[in-house]
């Protein structure tokens, strides 16, 4: 006699994509979720956007004939490069909690490198820049080795470095020296112009690979049933962003030589790709890696972080490594704007600028929040209020006394906002 046949149970069907679709908002959610966050204390760079706003509107008012001016524009963009470039890479120092006193004259001493190897050495442009570069990718490390290895506290660490590097300055150049910057590639960095033909290429592509890029990440994730934005907001964000760019563009491509017949100077300073293309990559590490994950939550929580397994102490160093490749990077800017390296580079209000537009900007100094846009809005918002007050003759006191109170405002909104950000039980 057989035995009786068992049949299985019949497994569940399993479940498809769909099933598990996230109900995705309207426009008008999105923005009234939007407007919680705000609430919330989750501002990011909104309050920097409407002081850029702000300033912008009340310089027109008082200097409309020269400060929308085209020539005054592309000032702007230079006179920002520097800056904006060392707020970039003190952003991730800040992502940490941690800071970094000595990029202003890491700066210094990477661009009388620089200098030093051109002029005296007789190096081509391209070995000399590698080495102002690499000078910075090493005071990266050693304050990186200092901070996460030795245990020395940033502020501290970094003070020293701030101190020791002015004397570094010094001894490559000389007390009372200064080095020219002859070369024509690196002076074409901040003197020269994009033609303009191919400045509207480089804004055909970049608006045209932002357009293709959301859409397309638009489209994965509703296709995996993963939250998104409504269209139209993408959508919107392009068009906002195609206005802007190509608008600025087309004006910069208009002549604004004083003297046309002499000098024709036409299209968008070569430092603006330069820097856009910077942000962009240091945007997708932050962002799109997971080194900038571990940034994130080293910032947030680092003993947390540590016990998951991620290796603290290499994103610390790697961190302080990038802040000062930056600083090499503005260095090579200044003297390029310059055409020369004196002991004072990367002095003066360098530092205090640098950190105060990556604050402005929305990046937090408590560490875990912040993005690489937020130091190019603070540095627009700097370069505004020092181009427009000059330009209305004000002393250097007086826009020191209203940039340091910019900044005390950012920082206000920044404590506040984490503080309602607790309260709300977000954060």
């Amino acid at each position: 006699m057989s035995a009786p046949t068992v049949t299985p149970p019949t497994p569940p069907p399993a479940p498809s994509v769909q099933a598990g679709a996230v109900e995705q908002p309207t426009l008008a959610e999105a923005l009234q979720a939007y407007l919680r966050r705000v609430r919330g204390g989750d501002m990011g760079s909104l309050p920097a956007i409407l002081a850029l706003a702000v300033l912008a509107g009340v310089f027109v008012l008082l200097k409309p004939q020269t400060f929308p001016s085209v020539l005054n524009i592309a000032n702007l963009f230079q006179q920002g490069a520097v800056v904006a470039t060392i707020a970039m890479g003190l952003v991730f120092v800040l992502l940490l909690g941690e800071i970094d006193l000595s990029a202003g004259f890491a700066s210094g001493v990477c661009g009388a490198v620089l200098a030093v190897t051109l002029r005296d050495f007789g190096w081509p442009w391209y070995a000399a820049l590698a080495t102002a570069i690499l000078t910075g990718v090493a005071i990266g490390l050693m304050l990186g080795l200092l901070v996460a290895r030795v245990g020395i506290p940033s502020f501290v660490a970094t003070l020293a470095a701030f101190l020791a590097f002015q004397g570094i300055v010094l001894l490559i150049i000389g007390a009372g020296g200064n080095v020219p910057v002859t070369d024509p590639v690196i002076l074409a960095i901040q003197n020269k112009n994009v033609p303009p033909v191919l400045g509207w290429v480089l804004a055909v592509v970049a608006v045209g690979s932002y357009a293709v890029t959301s859409l397309r990440t638009w489209s994965v994730r509703r296709a995996r049933g993963l939250l998104t934005s409504p269209l139209g907001l993408v959508v919107a964000k392009i068009v906002v962003l195609a206005a802007v760019v190509l608008g600025l563009v087309g004006a910069l491509n208009q002549e604004r030589s004083l003297n046309p017949a002499r000098t024709s100077l036409k299209g968008v300073p070569i430092v603006v790709p330069i820097i856009v293309v910077l942000a962009l990559v240091l945007g997708f590490v932050l962002t799109r890696t997971a080194f900038g994950r571990h940034v994130y939550a080293v910032g947030g929580n680092a003993e947390a972080t540590r016990r998951a397994g991620i290796a603290v102490k290499k994103v610390r160093i790697a961190c302080f490594m990038t802040c000062s490749t930056m600083a090499a990077v503005a260095g090579v800017f200044a003297a390029s704007r310059a055409t020369s390296v004196d002991p004072n580079a990367g002095g003066s209000n360098v530092l205090l600028y640098a950190v105060g537009a990556a604050v402005i900007g929305g990046t937090s100094l408590f560490g875990g929040k912040g993005r690489i846009v937020d130091a190019l809005i603070g540095g627009a918002v700097i370069a505004v209020i020092d181009n427009g007050m000059g330009l209305l003759g004000y002393s250097a006191g007086i826009k020191y006394v209203v940039t340091g109170a910019v900044l005390a405002a950012a920082a206000g909104v920044d404590a506040l906002s984490r503080r309602r950000a607790r309260a709300t039980g977000s954060a």
